[in-house]
């Protein structure tokens, strides 16, 4: 899609890796700028959850931060839930609105959806709370009130998520990615730092205060330079609100989404369920450790959905064709080399959790498999969801949670953190294979890093 400098030589080299990944005007080259920002921001904030989690497994020990990182796991699942799927919605609803000239149902979506979610989570998370009252007799003490704690944090972190979603379909990666991954972040070790140097206990229930507070000043921060910059971009003017038809898009992605996160969550949910807090917080630690490799698929998810809605709206086959080849390039080899540099430098980032974490270096092996073959065809996911193949992408990641869920229940209890990293692996594997598949029969595309 980018014409490369015909010079050699080491000044040709160096012009090449230059045009590679910054030259030129293209959609191609664009897309690697976007993902090379998302990819940066992700790694910043990698380094910041790395040492925020490496601080708090110190300062709580091993049986509070696995109660911590049990009920933060709740949060990030259902929190990414509870926006109906708009957040990644957006990216097929915003351009197609654009495309079509529908400015009244464009202002529409653009404050509506997210009213439209605050609402919604705040009763769903009344409700919960509301669950974890009734199932307080059977529910760990440790844990009841950092749940109550995690249903405050939701609401918030639904909005996030949807302004996340209207911040990249304009391409403002930095407004839609910063407040949650660095700006929270860095906020989280501040609160958190700030009790622990006042001589105050950092147990579970601390650091899910902490966390709730860095959800809600930057979704609060986000929400205000978020409004400002809309209001330069789009032409004010009456508003109308197709909420039926918003969620007739966004359900089925939703599906999707949920099945997503199921699968990318059972292993941590189920192995608190079979054993030891210590073992979650080692576990945990390995999973935080290979996040590198994921943020190498989220950079080009991110980057390309609205593209592909784009394009695919245009009717442009070739251009669409071009695009996919070159975001799955993009995702698989650099997820490779990353997954190679994690694995050799294994021990001595587990260790700096503390040293009883180095045990969990072998589970890194088992794990990085699913990650690199997931990344072999790239963000198919969003290609399907954006190309109204919605439904059959839903089934697939359905079929992979349910054999997650399978695996992990019978592998679990006898292997631990093994048998949990196994299961995702080999559902990851075979979750890769059906979305080969699917694309290959619905659009005919080939979408694997090699091969024709």
């Amino acid at each position: 899609m980018d014409a490369e400098p015909a010079t050699t030589g080491s000044a040709g080299l160096i012009a090449r890796l230059r045009a590679r990944l910054t030259g030129g005007s293209s959609e191609a080259s664009l897309t690697r700028r976007l993902a090379g920002t998302i990819f940066i921001i992700r790694v910043i904030s990698a380094g910041l959850a790395f040492f925020s989690q490496v601080l708090l497994a110190r300062w709580m020990g091993t049986s509070d931060y696995g109660i911590y990182v049990y009920v933060w796991t709740w949060v990030l699942l259902l929190g990414s839930m509870m926006d109906f799927g708009i957040s990644a919605s957006a990216q097929k609803i915003i351009p197609e609105y654009r495309a079509s000239g529908d400015h009244a149902l464009l202002r529409g979506f653009l404050s509506g959806s997210r009213w439209l979610t605050f609402a919604v989570s705040t009763l769903v998370s009344l409700g919960l709370a509301g669950i974890v009252k009734l199932m307080s007799p059977w529910i760990d003490p440790a844990e009841e009130l950092p749940l109550y704690i995690g249903c405050m944090t939701l609401p918030a972190f639904v909005v996030a998520n949807t302004q996340d979603g209207i911040a990249r379909s304009h391409d403002w990666m930095q407004l839609g990615l910063m407040p949650q991954f660095i700006i929270r972040q860095a906020l989280i070790i501040g609160i958190t730092a700030c009790a622990f140097l006042l001589g105050y206990h950092l147990g579970a229930i601390a650091a899910m205060v902490a966390s709730a507070g860095a959800v809600w000043i930057a979704m609060t921060g986000q929400m205000v330079v978020l409004n400002r910059a809309l209001a330069d971009h789009v032409a004010p003017g009456p508003k109308a609100y197709d909420i039926s038809g918003w969620l007739a898009v966004s359900l089925p992605i939703l599906l999707v989404e949920s099945f997503y996160l199921l699968l990318s969550y059972t292993d941590v949910l189920v192995l608190q369920q079979f054993r030891p807090s210590d073992e979650v917080g080692v576990y945990f630690a390995v999973v935080k450790t290979l996040a590198l490799v994921s943020f190498i698929h989220y950079a080009m998810s991110a980057t390309t959905a609205h593209r592909f809605a784009e394009y695919n709206a245009l009717g442009d086959k070739a251009r669409l064709s071009a695009y996919v080849a070159h975001a799955i390039n993009w995702t698989f080899w650099p997820s490779l080399a990353a997954t190679a540099v994690l694995l050799a430098l294994g021990k001595p980032l587990l260790w700096l959790f503390g040293p009883q974490f180095v045990v969990g270096y072998d589970i890194m092996f088992v794990a990085a498999i699913g990650l690199v073959v997931r990344a072999a065809i790239g963000p198919v996911e969003r290609l399907l969801n954006m190309l109204g193949q919605q439904k059959i992408c839903a089934l697939a990641y359905a079929l992979a949670f349910a054999m997650n869920v399978v695996l992990c229940i019978a592998l679990v209890p006898r292997f631990g953190g093994h048998g949990a990293a196994a299961a995702t692996s080999i559902s990851l594997t075979f979750e890769t294979v059906l979305l080969f598949w699917i694309v290959r029969q619905r659009l005919g595309l080939h979408v694997l890093a090699f091969g024709k």
